[in-house]
């Protein structure tokens, strides 16, 4: 269980890494963007990515368990 969680902390730090890595000028105009957002949109965004997350992984332990 917590290899697991360590192995999914560690694939989070190398794709954002990716991102500072790839494309920095890109992702500091987005951060430019996402301060204009209001809170509840910013909200509602981590929600609904929050919730992709959960049913990608539901998804795959579903079909490859």
């Amino acid at each position: 269980m917590i290899s697991g969680f360590l192995t999914a902390l560690g694939l989070v730090f190398v794709i954002e890494g990716l991102l500072y890595a790839l494309a920095p000028s890109r992702l500091r105009a987005m951060m430019q963007m996402m301060q204009q957002l209001s809170d509840e949109q910013l909200r509602m965004g981590g929600l609904a990515a929050m919730a992709a997350g959960v049913a990608i992984v539901w998804l795959v332990r579903a079909v490859l368990s």
